[in-house]
This record gives structure tokens, sequence and C-alpha cells, in this order.
């Protein structure tokens, strides 16, 4: 498709209203749809057919509108989300029962779901779960884990009935931004760019290791009718590298001479529009030389493997380590031990957004639109990459369609960048699916040896942990995976003596980084899964021997950190309880009659570290007030689904002492907002909240001196005035009499929060983190003998949030967290040159992820916002060790590396005896 010849007039009805376009034969109907139609609620995901992002309805049918030849539409009625919205009563029921679920967290796949069930409503009014499963099957979702869509679907015939929650905190109040999100027009990174804006593409390695040599490039641009030019290397003003660490900064822009994974960019070519849909990349001149290449860490690390990095011998980027009390002693000294090896695999982050953006020059500054986790480091970045100061950039961040890490990184940045500056002209980019997936961070795969022992009484006695971890070709965010792995490696529990060494190793895959969890969910397969074995060793319920060792307030963490108060992994094993005992006599009911498909009860437990590791790691809130009496916050934290967007400004209204409806709220765009950090390890609620909690105390302060108030007056707001009642008196605050500063407002305040942590010393003894939330799960899973097959029934998970700010995110990232964890441990495996989409890579859809009951618990943290705890991170944790756990539990087979994919349980299977 796409690949112009001549042109004729194509005449469709478009959303009630005759629409006539000149297609290119064979033209896409989604490009149609968006790029001579500005229809932008239509989404597109991976132009495969295989995401449904692009659905719409044709003739009152669901079709995914990347794989209709737009000429095929002639004559024929065609509705999308946007045109839905304004007139069918099912969408506009769908609306508001969305919202009023969280059905919708980043929101890109929203209109694919969203005209799926339309046209499921208009066949059967009050559908089943079941039918909901079905007709939505062919729509993928990565953030929300699907349930509550099937909530919203189901309950939509009862919309008009709902009752909309207060926003106040410890209310499952609606997202603040999900109106956009329900009604198509919410601007990610491919709907922003201008009318006539050129396009960029990226040439990249077809080996994972070559040497290779340009030809005649300026030839080959000339004879490609519509190439304004080409970039390379020679064109990086500054520094030709990128990273997120100090000390790490080694991918380069574009590789020079040799390149070190499948994927890396060696230029970019940059055209008109049409003339870059036309193309043919193949015949770029470049002259490949492969070279042996690295695929695992045993590789990388065997005395004769080639270096990736002269000065990082034997492969080794870095290290971790933490160690107290003697660990062999204890282990000696254990009247039970359990040794084990476990691997775990690549996986992919599979947010359905792919990266796009566009950049452009204005009045000297390069403006830079895209979806991103971090504008803030973006900017930093691109300030080195380009040699000119930060001032001279603007990252303007566009709505995130999934990120979980991935985005933290920079992607097309640069090459837009670069591109608009050589041009002088705006130039945008989005990333094809396999592009995204073959160049842009991965999960760590691991390679982990532990030894964990204990007393006849079930007292742990020592734990050592060995795991390297495969980085990839460059550094991204391996020193952080390296550093936070040691300090996890025990789980939430009391272990006097330890030792946990961690490797990053570098090999010619595509570098892996940051991705829910930071290596603590590998970590967590071996160690969760080696205490069950441990238990069963020791003749102790799994659920008693967790919570004999536990962690409590007062008790040191392995790195020597003792926490007061807030401990909650015991809590949360208990709340666990009732579901355990009904599960296990459930499973046994079910096996004494069955033979060729059993049922086990897996639980696990987690905790999380929130923030950086022993470093800086600060948020900044700015808010105003202006002379009318509006009240702005600047929202720094990128939401990419969490709802960093409604979290902080209800954390901020509540300090404020106004409601959050009465606040105008302005997002992450750098000329305007200050850096509230990057999202990613679970600390926007605890830090950036924290630092809103404080912009909220200070302007509040500000406003009651307006009038000599005391501290216990309320404000409010009356005909568009602010008032400060004290005392049963109301006064309106005249604020035209201020001065008006460079921003517009006449009281301001600005506040930041870093979280209280110090170094680790080189046992890996401090204080890592100022908070941990913690976790525990239970599953309930089927495996059939014969197929190796396990299907999850359903997950009962106790999660200690320290203060449920917004109860209802709480259960979207908790339903959300265990989809991805599903994955993890069944079906999610990527591998590089072979699962390059979404079609080979599999990820959990509607039918995969079974009922989820969320048990919210809250022990309050000294240092959180409102007692708030992170969240993020911690919902995958255990997934998929409960999962692993609980196949065992049924069969009687262990599996040690994942995913558990039929192949590799029914030989599990078969090593447990099993014919």
């Amino acid at each position: 498709m796409d690949k112009p010849t001549t042109t004729e007039v194509t005449s469709f009805t478009l959303n009630g209203s005759i629409a006539q376009v000149e297609p290119l034969p064979g033209e896409r109907l989604s490009y149609a749809l968006r790029e001579r139609l500005d229809r932008k609620d239509v989404k597109i995901g991976c132009n495969a057919g295989d995401c449904g992002a692009c659905t719409v309805l044709v003739d009152g049918a669901p079709v995914c509108a990347c794989l209709m030849p737009v000429q095929q539409a002639v004559g024929r009625q065609v509705e999308t989300l946007a045109g839905l919205v304004k007139t069918d009563r099912d969408a506009q029921a769908l609306m508001q029962s969305f919202q009023h679920h969280q059905a919708a967290q980043c929101g890109i796949c929203t209109p694919g779901m969203m005209v799926s069930a339309v046209a499921l409503l208009r066949d059967v009014p009050q559908p089943s779960a079941a039918q909901v499963q079905d007709a939505l099957g062919g729509v993928l979702c990565r953030c929300t884990g699907y349930r509550k869509i099937i909530d919203a679907v189901v309950g939509a015939h009862a919309a008009d009935g709902l009752t909309v929650a207060s926003t106040a905190l410890g209310q499952p109040a609606r997202r603040l931004d999900g109106q956009a999100k329900v009604d198509g027009s919410e601007a990610f990174g491919d709907d922003v760019a201008p009318a006539g804006a050129l396009v960029a593409r990226v040439i990249r390695a077809p080996h994972a290791s070559a040497r290779f040599t340009f030809g005649d490039l300026e030839a080959w641009r000339s004879a490609q009718p519509g190439i304004h030019c080409i970039l390379t290397a020679d064109d990086v003003p500054g520094l030709n590298a990128f990273g997120v660490i100090p000390g790490f900064i080694d991918q380069p822009v574009f590789a020079v001479n040799h390149i070190r994974f499948r994927g890396e960019a060696v230029a970019c070519v940059v055209g008109e529009a049409e003339a870059m849909i036309a193309l043919d990349l193949e015949s770029f001149p470049v002259h490949w030389s492969p070279q042996t290449a690295l695929a695992d860490t045993d590789a990388a690390t065997a005395p004769d493997a080639p270096q990736l990095f002269e000065d990082r011998k034997g492969n080794i980027m870095c290290g971790g380590f933490v160690q107290c009390g003697d660990v062999e002693a204890a282990l000696d000294a254990a009247d039970v031990t359990v040794e084990a090896q476990y691997t775990t695999s690549f996986v992919e982050h599979g947010y359905i957004e792919p990266e796009a953006g566009f950049a452009q020059v204005i009045d000297g500054r390069i403006h830079v639109h895209a979806c991103t986790q971090a504008p803030g480091m973006d900017r930093e970045a691109l300030a080195a990459i380009l040699d000119r100061p930060m001032a001279d950039i603007r990252i303007v961040p566009t709505a995130v369609g999934g990120g979980f890490g991935s985005k933290i990184d920079l992607s097309l940045q640069p090459f837009i960048a670069l591109a608009a500056l050589k041009t002088a002209r705006p130039v945008r980019m989005t990333y094809a699916r396999a592009e995204t997936m073959q160049s842009t961070t991965k999960r760590h795969p691991a390679q982990i040896t532990i030894k964990v022992g204990a007393k006849a009484d079930g007292t742990l006695s020592g734990l050592r942990f060995d795991g390297d971890f495969n980085t990839g070709a460059y550094a991204s965010w391996g020193p952080t995976v390296a550093n936070r792995v040691p300090v996890h490696a025990s789980g939430p529990y009391h272990i006097p003596d330890y030792r946990a060494r961690s490797r990053a190793v570098h090999t010619h895959c595509p570098p892996a980084g940051a991705f829910r969890g930071f290596g603590v969910p590998q970590s967590a397969i071996a160690q969760e899964t080696a205490f069950d074995l441990l238990a069963e060793k020791l003749g102790l319920d799994p659920l008693e021997f967790r919570l004999k060792n536990a962690l409590a307030d007062g008790v040191p963490t392995v790195c020597g950190q003792v926490f007061d108060q807030g401990v909650g992994i015991a809590p949360c094993l208990e709340a666990l309880r009732p579901a355990w005992e009904e599960a296990k006599a459930e499973c046994a009911r079910f096996n004494a009659k069955n033979d060729t498909v059993k049922r086990g009860v897996g639980i696990a437990g987690a905790w999380y570290g929130c923030g950086n590791t022993s470093l800086p790691n600060p948020s900044t809130i700015l808010a105003g007030v202006r002379a009318d009496g509006t009240v702005v916050l600047h929202q720094g934290a990128m939401d990419i689904g969490q709802g960093a967007n409604t979290v902080i400004p209800q954390i901020f209204a509540q300090a404020l002492g106004l409601s959050v409806e009465g606040i105008k709220i302005l997002g992450g765009d750098t000329d305007i907002t200050p850096d509230a950090g990057k999202t990613s390890a679970s600390r926007q609620t605890f830090v950036s909240g924290n630092a809103a909690l404080r912009t909220g105390e200070a302007l509040r302060a500000q406003i009651l001196r307006q009038v000599n108030a005391g501290p216990a007056a309320q404000i409010g707001s009356q005909d568009g005035q602010l008032t400060v009642t004290d005392g049963g008196r109301t006064q309106r605050l005249d604020l035209t009499r201020l001065p008006v500063d460079a921003q517009g407002y006449v009281l301001q305040a600005q506040e930041s929060y870093d979280p209280p942590v110090k170094p680790l010393d080189e046992n890996g003894q401090g204080v890592p983190y100022a908070q941990f939330g913690y976790a525990a799960h239970l599953v309930v899973v089927e495996v059939d003998i014969a197929l190796g097959l396990c299907r999850p029934l359903r997950f009962v998970a106790a999660h200690d949030v320290g203060r449920a700010i917004n109860p209802l995110l709480v259960e979207g990232q908790v339903q959300g967290g265990i989809a991805q964890g599903l994955g993890m441990a069944l079906m999610e495996e990527y591998i590089p040159g072979r699962t390059e989409n979404l079609h080979d890579y599999l990820v959990p859809t509607i039918g995969d992820v079974p009922p989820i009951e969320t048990l919210i618990l809250e022990v309050a943290d000294a240092h959180g916002p409102y007692g708030a705890k992170g969240l993020g991170e911690h919902v995958l944790i255990p997934t998929a060790p409960a999962i692993l756990n609980a196949i065992y539990h049924a069969t009687g087979a262990r599996v040690t590396q994942t995913p558990a994919t039929p192949t590799r349980l029914r030989a599990a299977l078969k090593e447990a005896g099993h014919a």
C-alpha cells in the first residue's frame, strides 16, 4: 500500500458528510483519514492490523483502517470516534462509562476500543463480559489490563445513572484529562505536525554487528525527487552521543564506521511527504561488512569474545553489590537450602503509540514536540548534541501513548531537531512498528543464580544472589538496573546474612533500559520461587513462611536501613489470607476430579524503592494566581497513562484548600513549566506530589496574608474571584491592586522536593530510598497438561500505597501492571531480528487477563504526601513469580526460564513426571 502512481478522486461519507480525496493507488484508508481529512482521532499503532488502534466503522462494521485501501470505501459510510461521540447515543454513553470506570489511561487505544464497542452495542445493548471480550479482541491495550474496559462497555447502558465522584483525596475521582481521551481530541506525537512539514526517515543497520561505508550520498540524493538532505554523524554540531546517566553517555546519534546492534541509526533522509512515501530506502548507498555478533551474556563474557568498548573489559559495563553479615556461614548453618538458576528474556515495552513528533525553528530556537517521559532530560541531551545553550531549546511534550520506561531515553528527538535546523522547515517523524521494536530499549534479560537457606523453624538463614543482565549495545539505564537489583533481590524480608552481586554485560543486542521495575521483576522471579521451594522443604505453608520472615517497622533491610514506620508487607500478605485458604481448598477439590487439567494457587511478595537509588531526585512545581482570581498550576510530571495529570493537581488542591475544579492546569512545556523530573521509578506521586503539596501550602499562605487570615481560614471562589472565610467572615480578594509579574501572576509560589537518601558504601550499606511501597499477589491458574498451556483464572492483589490519593487510579495501575506481568510470565519474548512486530511478539489481549480483585492498604509513609507511596512499578513485580508458583502448586513442574511458553512448560511438565 501507499505506493504512488496516478490518482483519481475517491468519495465516501465520513461522519455523515461527503468526503472527497485524491489518494494514491492502494493508499490506506487510515492515511487518507488522518493526512488528507485531518481525522487524527484515528490512531496508528502498527499499520499491520495487529493492534486495532485505527479501527473505524465501515457501513457499521469495525474495520482496521490501516488494512483497507481507501478506494474500497467508495460510496460507503465511514464513522470515526470523533463523529460518533457527536451524534451516536451508544458512543456518548461509552464516553461517560469509560471515564467513570477509568477505562482510558494513556488513551491511544481508546478510539479503537470505543468504536469497536459502538458496533457491539448497536447489536447487543447490554452485552456480557464474554461478548465484550469477543467484540474487542482485535484491539490491544498496554495500560489498563482490559478489565476496566470490559466494565465500561458492560455498564454503558447505565451511563445516565452514573454519579460523578468527588475530587477530594481518597475519592475515586475521574481523570481530570479524561474527556479528551474519550472524544478523540487527545493529541499524541503523530497528531501535531503542521501541514506541509517535511518527513524524516532513518537508515538503520540490518545487522547486529558490522562495519560500514557510505557511497556517494549527494549523487543518490540528487537522483531522488523531493529529497532535501541526508544527515550523518558529520552533521552533528555537538556531541554525537546520548544517554541518561553521566559517565555512560555512549550511544551515537549516528554510528560512525561500525554499528553495535540491529536497528542502529547511521543516517537520516529528509524530504517532502509524498516523496518519502515513494522512496525506496533499499537503494541507499551504504555497504555493510558483518562482524561476529554476541547474542547473550555467556558469549559476551567468554575469554575470546570481541570487546564492544575498549574501556569496558570483558564487556562488563558496571556492577552492583550489597552485603551484610556472613552469608556463607549462614548458609552452612542452615538446616535447609535451595539453590536454583533462572533465565529471563528480553521484553518489549509494546506501547501502542510508536515514537513520534516534529521539530521546527522559531526565532532561532529549536522547538521539539514529541512523546516523552522526560522533557527536562530531552532538553539537556539536545543541548549537548546541538551544541546550543538550553535556553535555545524548547520541549513541548505531546500526550504520551504509553511509555513504561522506554520513552525516558531519546529516540527521534535528535533526528528531527537536526533536520529542522538543516532545512529551516518543520520536520516530522513517526517510527514504524518494526523500527520502534528494533531500535528502542527493552527489559534486560537476566541469568540468575540464587541460594537461600533457612532454619528448621522457618527463619531465613542466608541468601546469595548472582545475576548477569544483558544490557545490550549501549548503557541506557543499565547502571541503574545493576545498582537497584542487589538492593531489592532479598525481597521485603529480614535477611541478616546476605550477599547480592549484579553485572550489566554488553552484547550486540538492542540497548536494554528502563522497563517498569528496573530489573527487580527479574530478581523477584528467582527469589520468590526459591522461597516456595524452601517452604516446601521445610513443610511450611508459603504464606506463613513469608509472614514469619517479613520486614517490619524497626527491622533493618539488607542495606542496613531501618524504617520506624510505614513497612507494609505483612499487612499485604495478611490481606491475602482469606483468598489463599479458599483457593487452596478450591484447587484441591478441582484436582481430585480432573487428570488432564490441573489448578494451582501461587503467591508472591514484593517491594520497590520509589525514586532514584541514593541519588538526587528533585521535582519542582510552580503555581500562581492571576489578577482575575484564576489559580494556575504548572504541572510538569509527565502523564503516560498512570494519572499524574490528576493526582498531582489533587494533592496541590488539597494543600491550597481549593477544589481542583477551580484550578487551571498547564503541562510540561519547558518554556513555562519547571522540571518535575522524569516519569519513572514510581516517583511522581511521591516526589512531585510532595513538591505540589509544598507549593500549595506556600501559595495558600500568600493568599491568607492578603487579608490577615489565620491558618484555619477557608479559601473559596465566588463569581470568579477568590474569597477567604475566617471566623465566620468572608472577604473577597481584590487582586487587581497587586503588581503583575513576568508570567502574569500577582501571587506565585514555586517549591521543590528531593527525597532524603544517602549514598551506599562499598558493601551497599546506606539509605538508597526514602520510601518503599509493598505488595503481595495471589493467582489461581489452570494448566492443560497435554498442551502445556497455563491460563490464569483470577488474581487478588494487595497493595500498600500509604494513602490512596485516588483509589480509581490505584485500581487501574494494579490491573495494568498485572497484565504486563502476566505477559512477562507466559508469552512475551523479544528476539532481535525475529519478533519485530505485534504479530510475532505476543502481548496479552482482552481475552487473556482474568478478573482482578484489588485490596488497597494504607500504611502511611512519613515522607509521602499525605502518607502516599509510589505504585507504578510495584504492581508488575510479584505477578510473574506468583504465576510460576501457581504452576508448581498445580503440577509440580518448576519453570526456570521465562516466558513459560507452551513448549517450555510442556518440557517442565515432562521433567516433573507428566506423560
